[in-house]
């Protein structure tokens, strides 16, 4: 009779083994899991940032610091003032001044402010290393040219002995007087010291975020 073989069994010890180790992975994972949210004082909390090897990094990135300059708005740096005494007249092209002239003397008082725009800035103004920052700010500008009314008054009237006296005469000294503010204002160098007020006060914040080194162009 012919000789029936079994067929021979391959060895089931390397997947048992496989099996065993994945368990144990497994089971040391959960382990280390609970370890590192229950170790919470003294030794074992240290301990447990020595295994996790944690480290603290803050993130200052350049939207948030945007975000903070911004939050000053306009930010009116400086203030300047005038006071001075203004002119205005009509006269007549035929006859003399005192019959048919018109002519206003003002004391004037008068305020112009400016500053910087910071909602106008975008995140390309902003540059962030570490904890260096650089920030360029828009241009500075003036943000209103005003007189004051309770200190602005008429010193001086003189109509002709023929003419009433000109209603809107008054107004246009008083543009006449906003104007040459403005324009006193920029000669004395407003928009320099708005911006560099600017760049303080920028500073001043950015410091108080825990920059080190603050650059403002």
């Amino acid at each position: 009779m012919p000789t029936v073989t079994e067929p021979t069994r391959r060895p089931r010890i390397l997947p048992a083994l496989l099996a065993a180790a994945l368990a144990g992975l497994l089971c040391g994972a959960v382990a280390l899991t609970v370890f590192l949210h229950a170790a919470k004082t003294g030794i074992w909390d240290h301990l447990a940032s020595l295994v996790s090897a944690r480290s603290t990094r803050i993130d200052t990135s350049q939207p948030t610091v945007v975000m903070q300059i911004r939050r000053l708005s306009r930010l009116e740096s400086v203030s300047f003032t005038m006071d001075k005494m203004v002119s205005g007249d009509r006269e007549g092209r035929l006859l003399p001044a005192f019959l048919t002239g018109d002519r206003i003397l003002l004391e004037v008082h008068g305020e112009a402010d400016a500053g910087v725009d910071l909602s106008q800035l975008t995140p390309s103004d902003v540059e962030v290393s570490g904890r260096a920052v650089r920030v360029h700010l828009p241009p500075a500008q003036i943000f209103t040219v005003a007189l004051d009314d309770t200190k602005t008054h008429v010193y001086q009237r003189r109509t002709g002995i023929l003419v009433p006296a000109d209603p809107s005469l008054e107004g246009e000294v008083r543009e006449r007087a906003v104007e040459n503010l403005r324009q006193s204002a920029l000669a004395a160098g407003i928009l320099t010291t708005a911006r560099n007020n600017a760049c303080a006060t920028v500073t001043k914040l950015l410091l108080g975020l825990n920059f080190s080194r603050v650059t403002c162009a």
